[in-house]
């Protein structure tokens, strides 16, 4: 099967800083570094590490040719990257000591995908491939409802969290990833428990504490691999990259959470985004 990613496509700058800044404080950064991101990018990367076909469906600007040229190199379909008069996304990315980190983000050709090239792209999709959404770019509700029409599997990673964007889409949904933070707002949007959405699987990360998934059999909580974080940017992208990868590939979703858990605490001991992603043979060599 496959996996069909309406995706981001970012540029991420990140600065390396002694702490986070307070407001009116200029700081310098111990160090500085460009790398390929987007949660989009990240996700797509991390499946197709775990050994999943993908395609990304997305956009550049004249700015973003290099990106097109990384994702190919991971082995990525970027067939239906469109190019268009805006300038690719950046995202500013700050982290402190601690691994934590704050992200400001521009948008641009994120915003812009073409409809045409979403439809490209869906023609050549299979029943039964999984279709995957998020909230950093444009058409998530069309591609949703044209992807249940076509009896694909949507799963959709609810972030950056937007209440109405969420619930716009449920529905249509047969796998919801969020975190504890973007679980409990869209508890309070809906009033509904995770169990109570309507949707088959969801998966809720913690972080450190682990994730939780509910599922037709219940509630099931996975621990987290124990690691020193050195940066957390990406590794819920990296988390949802390898579920799916694993799902897509037959695997049980308790083997695949399993699997991704690993793949997020590996991805969390290394600086940047979809360039530091690991592979499956790096997996298992891990030993944490």
């Amino acid at each position: 099967m496959a996996i069909w990613n309406l995706g981001s496509i970012n540029v991420d700058t990140v600065f390396s800083l002694p702490h986070m800044p307070s407001p009116g404080e200029t700081l310098s950064s111990t160090a500085r570094n460009v790398f390929l991101g987007g949660k989009g990018t990240n996700m797509s990367v991390a499946a197709a590490r775990a050994a999943a076909i993908v395609h990304h469906i997305g956009a550049v600007g004249d700015d973003g040719e290099w990106t097109v040229d990384r994702l190919m190199e991971y082995g990525v379909d970027t067939r239906f990257i469109a190019r268009v008069d805006e300038d690719t996304a950046q995202a500013m990315i700050m982290v402190d000591p601690k691994g934590e980190n704050i992200v400001i983000l521009h948008p641009g050709a994120n915003v812009a995908i073409p409809q045409a090239i979403l439809q490209e792209a869906m023609a050549e999709a299979q029943t039964g491939d999984w279709l995957l959404i998020q909230n950093e770019t444009n058409l998530q509700r069309t591609a949703a409802t044209l992807g249940k029409q076509m009896g694909l599997q949507v799963a959709y990673a609810a972030a950056p969290f937007d209440a109405d964007r969420v619930k716009a889409v449920l529905p249509y949904l047969n796998l919801l990833f969020l975190n504890a933070v973007e679980a409990a707002q869209l508890e309070q949007a809906t009033g509904k428990r995770p169990q109570d959405l309507g949707v088959r699987d969801v998966i809720i990360t913690l972080g450190g504490d682990g994730a939780d998934w509910f599922g037709p059999e219940g509630h099931r909580h996975f621990d987290a691999v124990p690691v020193t974080p050195i940066d957390t940017t990406g590794a819920g992208d990296t988390f949802t990259g390898y579920v799916l990868a694993g799902l897509d590939r037959g695997h049980p979703m308790a083997q695949a959470i399993n699997l991704a858990t690993r793949a997020a605490a590996l991805m969390v001991t290394r600086h940047g985004t979809a360039d530091v992603i690991p592979d499956l043979k790096e997996l298992e060599d891990f030993r944490p």
